[in-house]
């Protein structure tokens, strides 16, 4: 199994097939197909014009200029551009694409080539969909904020915890409510001035909406992590990040692979909240670290 399984952050290429991978779940199915077949062969979708693409997906000429709009192209001509250039990196002696299909009787190395180059490639279509505006929007709330309250259910509880945990080191306050209820009665004593982030992949989990429509109605900022750009929490939601969106498998639920893209934006909300109250954030960190030290001592006698 090849080695070199490094993908591009910032090409067009790259961006592109972050695109894809992110906003197909929200198409209609004729407009996945079109998303579908562009990710799968971008130099034979290169060399088709507006019919022959319709004509290959199944779809309509309308349902083509569509699709290209929504991955934030301005017509198929742009569209088919980009796909030539992705198709001129791909024969350019860039690595073949690592499949991440598991089977049961999978060797070990295996196992860990595929799950490394799905980490990857995960982290990679999340940095390149990433909305630095909407970031940079939301870090600059949680600095000033009053109060935080951060909202996630599961594995995107365990996220929700990373990012209070770690602004609470900073010296900021900050909650993760796990029962839903308490969330709820937590967001009712929100206001202008607060913070509230809710963490779903889905985009439909109602024991985070909930708390964090409550959380909005109150006049609190809010935040959506999200792989779903037009699901239901974004209603509510004054910014939205959206993670990327990886590929279900009998051996990797979505929970696995959608929790590294989570980890990652809690990150980058982390580090810059960090960077804008670095002089309140440095010493609090420092406290933290010191009184946690003779713990780590007594562990190494």
């Amino acid at each position: 199994m090849t080695q070199n399984v490094k993908e591009s952050f910032g090409s067009p290429g790259g961006s592109l097939a972050a695109k894809v991978r992110t906003l197909a779940p929200s198409m209609t199915r004729s407009m996945q197909r079109v998303a579908e077949a562009v990710a799968a062969d971008p130099a034979g979708c290169a060399a088709l014009t507006v019919t022959g693409l319709a004509e290959l997906t199944g779809t309509s000429e309308a349902t083509v200029v569509r699709t290209a709009r929504l991955l934030g192209y301005p017509g198929y001509r742009d569209l088919r551009l980009a796909l030539a250039g992705l198709a001129a990196q791909q024969q350019s002696g860039r690595a073949p694409a690592i499949t991440t299909d598991i089977a049961v009787d999978d060797p070990i190395a295996d196992v860990v080539a595929k799950l490394a180059y799905e980490e990857q490639q995960t982290l990679a279509d999340t940095a390149a969909g990433l909305d630095t505006a909407q970031l940079g929007a939301a870090v600059a709330a949680l600095a000033g904020a009053r109060r935080t309250d951060v909202y996630g259910i599961g594995a995107s509880g365990l996220v929700a915890q990373d990012l209070t945990q770690k602004l609470l080191r900073i010296g900021l306050i900050a909650h993760a409510p796990g029962d839903p209820h308490l969330a709820v009665t937590n967001a009712v004593q929100l206001r202008s001035g607060d913070v509230a982030i809710a963490i779903t992949h889905s985009g439909s989990t109602g024991d985070v909406i909930e708390p964090l429509r409550a959380a909005f109605e109150r006049g609190a900022t809010t935040v959506a992590i999200t792989g779903r750009p037009n699901s239901a929490v974004t209603q509510y939601a004054d910014h939205v990040l959206t993670t990327a969106t990886s590929r279900e498998s009998e051996l990797r639920p979505a929970a696995m692979s959608s929790r590294t893209s989570q980890l990652l934006v809690v990150d980058c909300l982390f580090v810059g909240v960090a960077q804008r109250t670095y002089e309140s954030a440095a010493p609090a960190l420092a406290a933290s670290y010191e009184a946690l030290a003779h713990r780590h001592r007594s562990a190494q006698r």
